[in-house]
């Protein structure tokens, strides 16, 4: 019987697109979008330095700055790279009908001034009981430790939780690890999938 719903953040509860903050930092810059979506997809690891803690914001920053050769202030930069969110209405208001019924714990791969923009910006989501977040946590989906944090806060076995997640390899990891799960995507109908879950509502 499930007890718990440890769900994702981005591309679950919130839609987000990072060409928007390509577009607006082409802006401050030589390169094309296209050159800066290479940039970062040859520089992923800057960014999971970002969302595991283990660099501060301004060192990431003055990193990605200096990676895309960009003239923009540490505000506009990060003004820019925050709004890249909108809300998903129908997952937030099933996840509201949940409340209650079950744990709800938020397991997301953030950096801590993306998820202060996403508290400050979208307080409406902020109706889970714990929040299991990379940078606190000083690892990402799919590393097997962060998964133990979520158990830890959904207080229960991994085949009691049912986990939610937009990519394959993060809902492989879970699967690995005895947890229920369901591969999120735009046409999902998540109530339906949760429902043959043994889920009531």
């Amino acid at each position: 019987m499930i007890r718990t719903i440890i769900s994702d953040l981005g591309k679950v509860v919130l839609w987000f697109d990072n060409a928007i903050f390509f577009r607006k930092i082409a802006a401050t810059c030589s390169l094309s979008e296209e050159k800066i979506r290479e940039v970062v997809h040859r520089r992923a690891e800057m960014i999971e330095l970002f969302d595991t803690g283990r660099i501060t914001p301004q060192q990431f920053y003055d990193r990605a700055t200096a990676e895309l050769n960009a003239s923009v202030n540490y505000e506009d930069f990060f003004a820019a790279y925050t709004d890249v969110f909108w809300l998903n209405p129908p997952v937030l208001e099933l996840y509201k009908k949940l409340r209650g019924k079950y744990r709800l714990v938020l397991l997301s791969n953030t950096d801590v001034v993306r998820f202060s923009f996403i508290k400050d910006n979208f307080p409406e989501i902020l109706i889970f009981d714990a929040y299991v977040l990379s940078f606190e946590v000083g690892v990402m989906k799919p590393h097997p430790r962060i998964y133990q944090e979520a158990l830890k806060s959904a207080g229960a076995e991994a085949s009691a939780c049912v986990f939610i997640d937009d990519m394959e390899e993060n809902i492989r990891a879970a699967a690995n690890l005895g947890f229920k799960t369901i591969l999120y995507q735009p046409r999902t109908d998540l109530e339906k999938e949760l429902r043959a879950l043994g889920l009531t509502f």
